[in-house]
């Protein structure tokens, strides 16, 4: 059976560890970055050559943007018309988690359970009593999953840590999970429950994107830099352009007409990337020969002056460091100057998730990327524009923003000329 594997919201760390239990490229599905017209289409897209396709929620069946709820799990299954099959935690719990589902079972209309996974469930008459509970409300369990000790995957300050960082030791995780889902669940009751109520169009990258150009973008790849929306490479590519993927930590630079730095964890391989005087000069030379570089988070902390005072690749003059409070939250922005990817004026919806401050919010020569008003309604300007250099800590969905792909696309041909 072929899997399409989904994650609800922005998050980037989850899809990894999809992709290897899948065999298939682990995508999102955010209503608030993507708009709720994009939903159905990037679910057809991503799952028109699978048997079954598993999305998986985020924080709670309900929880979404906290200004109005948008975005949450139960968003996007309505949406889809897709059901949900609820993982419930049934520790400290017995009779009391029928009442926990029929809570959830009856809080939107528009959102069916259709079934139950009973997780960290104690013992088998344990399983039973929560089993008896649950199915008195007429939804039926599928699986009762026990505590375990064995299987881990570590996290820490932004979640999980990234499957490729996580290396063998991910994949021995998720096989362990298989062989325990296997053991534990009804595979083929919850493959029954399978269900999607969306027919419309399908997202396709060319409709989206003109080719135009030939270029080569250079993109940061490897454990430094892991936090990339699928999407991302196929409108590259559909606008005319070849991805070459390198890792930072070890590669040179390849011979390239634009270079993309994605987000990810700079602040774990600090010390590599300090070390690299040859990237600091090869990019330096991109610079000076006006071709495009977009640094997207981790990749704007990697453009910047330093890093936990180690020195990045000196771009912007300026410093960031780690260890402040998390900044979280989507943000409805606008470009405040032209950049290579925008035109001053226009409206993106972002994401910001980062535990890092600069030192100066601006850098001689660069203009602010973005202005948007905080929840206090404060002013709040963000970002970097400087020549053929844009870097922000805005987190934004390729899909969404697709003429701003074709843009870098087209700045990165206008570089070989």
């Amino acid at each position: 059976m072929k899997v399409a594997p989904f994650k609800v919201g922005p998050d980037y760390i989850d899809p990894g560890y999809h992709s290897i239990a899948s065999g298939c490229v682990g995508r999102n599905l955010d209503s608030v970055l993507c708009g709720n017209d994009l939903i159905g289409p990037l679910y057809h897209y991503g799952s028109q050559h699978a048997d079954i396709a598993v999305v998986e929620g985020v924080m709670g069946l309900f929880d979404g943007r906290i200004s109005d709820g948008a975005g949450s799990t139960a968003d996007i299954a309505a949406k889809l018309g897709i059901p949900i099959l609820l993982i419930v935690d049934a520790r400290g719990m017995s009779q009391s988690v029928g009442a926990v589902v029929r809570g959830f079972a009856t809080a939107r209309s528009d959102v069916r359970i259709a079934g139950v996974i009973l997780n960290k469930v104690g013992s088998d008459r344990h399983a039973a009593v929560c089993r008896e509970a649950v199915e008195a409300e007429g939804i039926p369990v599928v699986g009762s999953i026990p505590r375990q000790h064995d299987i881990v995957v570590p996290s820490r300050h932004l979640g999980l840590v990234t499957a490729i960082e996580h290396g063998e030791a991910a994949l021995k995780a998720i096989q362990s999970m298989e062989k325990l889902i296997e053991q534990t669940c009804d595979i083929d009751r919850i493959s029954a429950l399978a269900d999607c109520s969306y027919t419309g169009p399908m997202w396709d990258p060319t409709t989206v994107v003109d080719k135009v150009g030939q270029p080569t973008i250079a993109m940061a790849g490897g454990p430094a830099f892991t936090f990339g929306y699928a999407e991302h490479r196929e409108l590259l590519e559909a606008a005319g352009a070849t991805v070459v993927v390198f890792d930072p930590l070890q590669d040179a630079l390849p011979a390239c007409d634009g270079l993309i730095i994605p987000g990810g964890f700079p602040e774990e391989h600090v010390v590599e990337l300090a070390t690299r005087q040859d990237l600091r000069s090869a990019i330096a030379d991109m610079v000076a020969e006006n071709k495009p570089i977009y640094g997207e988070c981790a990749g704007m902390l990697w453009l910047l002056e330093t890093l936990n005072d180690h020195p990045m690749l000196g771009v912007i003059g300026t410093g960031a460091d780690m260890g402040h409070r998390l900044t979280l939250g989507y943000r409805t922005a606008v470009a405040m100057t032209d950049s290579i990817m925008y035109q001053a004026g226009e409206r993106v919806i972002g994401h910001e998730f980062h535990h890092t401050r600069l030192r100066q919010p601006q850098a001689p020569g660069f203009e602010p990327a973005w202005g948007w008003r905080s929840w206090s309604g404060d002013k709040v300007f963000e970002g970097f524009v400087g020549g053929t250099v844009l870097a922000s800590y805005l987190h934004c969905h390729p899909a969404a923003t697709p003429m701003a792909v074709q843009r870098f696309v087209a700045a990165g041909e206008a570089s070989r000329r």
